[in-house]
């Protein structure tokens, strides 16, 4: 193993750490992500920020903005979670990932104090990040809330602007059980006398989101609400981008307060997201005959959108290549997974990856016709020997799964 994936693996070894065991690396304070901030000097006061929070949507939302923000010339950071093949993913400048050797120099040089104040995985990763950005000298960076916002490590930054996408069902082990417990965590990104955008909402959210916004001062702006919106192509195919696109255009609009940005930056940086900046996993067609699509919405909204897309496609038969995380609440997503379908289920290849033999069981005693393989490429193997060039394929459940095959 290379020194870069040694770096990696010591880095997903600290505890307590979420995408190993759930729930115990969620920490409910501010105080190692301030530490390590002071540690390196306050990196993250080098350079202009909009933060990015919501349950589903932020990664795209921030994709989008980053790509407008690159068509009109400035140096765009770039943080977002989970990555989906490589760790590098999650902090880009200009679409390009971090260096190897920035990695490994950074965690060389500050391990004695990582370890010392036992930071977590995304603690010291929102450290490095905003140590490349300020090493970079970006004009801005996007900053992707990792889980909830309120006590997420990426809270410590005075943004030009903050945006939610949505609230949905998702993470209510550590966020609270009801939407509005839900909406007041996410809200904690609102910031005194700084502007907030607020995507998709309901009654009970937007209440949330206005109380806390009058608390703070901030400006709040409704993006679902302002109907003169253009119509603007994106490479974004998912029919869920719609609201991402709307949030992200209120978004650039006050964005043109601080930086020059023309229409013709905001068309082209629409239609070039991928190529801008990276972004995979969102819709992608992997093939057209037979159509596979691969797509890492994972929760009960997510799902709910992109399975009305599948059903809006044009096939013979269906195959769904499907794996989830063991803490996953299954009985919430199975009412929008098709029936019409053959399941082909896997353990996405981590280690909170939940027992293929265990989804199939629960498919099945639910009415769906599943079978199990022991990983996500036999099962897709499977679908795409049994797919003749009219049916379709989709693959899905979870970020892990899609990272096994994009």
């Amino acid at each position: 193993m290379d020194k870069y994936h040694e770096t990696v693996e010591w880095m997903f070894a600290q505890l307590p750490m979420f995408q190993r065991i759930g729930t115990d690396a969620f920490r409910k304070d501010l105080t190692n992500t301030l530490k390590i901030a002071a540690h390196l000097n306050h990196p993250e006061r080098n350079f202009k920020t909009i933060h990015v929070g919501g349950t589903n949507g932020k990664g795209s939302t921030s994709s989008l903005i980053a790509s407008v923000l690159q068509e009109a010339g400035f140096k765009v950071g770039l943080y977002t979670s989970p990555h989906l093949v490589d760790f590098r993913e999650r902090i880009r400048v200009n679409g390009e990932d971090i260096s190897k050797e920035f990695v490994v120099d950074f965690i060389e040089h500050n391990k004695s104090f990582l370890e010392n104040n036992k930071l977590s995985f995304f603690e010291m990763t929102v450290g490095m990040a905003f140590q490349y950005f300020s090493d970079q000298k970006v004009d801005v960076a996007i900053i992707e809330v990792g889980l909830g916002g309120r006590l997420d490590s990426t809270n410590i930054i005075t943004p030009l602007l903050s945006v939610i996408t949505n609230i949905g069902w998702d993470h209510m082990n550590l966020l609270g059980n009801t939407i509005e417990e839900i909406a007041f965590e996410k809200a904690g990104i609102i910031k005194e006398n700084i502007p907030v955008v607020i995507g998709e909402f309901t009654a009970e959210t937007k209440i949330v989101f206005q109380k806390e916004a009058e608390l703070k001062n901030a400006p709040i702006y409704f993006a679902s609400k302002t109907d003169d919106i253009p119509e603007l192509e994106s490479d974004l195919k998912g029919n869920y981008q719609v609201h991402n696109k709307k949030t992200a255009y209120q978004a650039i609009q006050l964005l043109r307060n601080h930086f020059s940005i023309s229409d013709a930056d905001i068309l082209k940086g629409f239609l070039n997201v991928e190529k801008n900046t990276g972004l995979k996993g969102r819709w992608t067609v992997l093939s057209e005959k037979p159509l596979i699509v691969a797509d890492t919405a994972h929760n009960k909204n997510g799902l709910e959108i992109v399975m009305h897309q599948v059903h809006q496609q044009k096939f013979d038969k269906l195959f769904m290549v499907f794996g989830v995380v063991n803490d996953k609440d299954i009985d919430s997503i199975l009412p929008y997974l098709p029936k019409n379908a053959e399941y082909f289920v896997a353990k996405p290849n981590v280690p909170r990856g939940l027992d293929a033999t265990v989804l199939k069981d629960i498919l099945t005693t639910n009415g769906f016709n599943a079978i199990d393989f022991n990983s996500i490429p036999d099962a897709l193997n499977h679908a795409k020997n049994k797919a003749s060039v009219n049916d379709m394929i989709y693959i899905g459940g979870s970020t892990f799964v899609v990272a096994e095959v994009v």
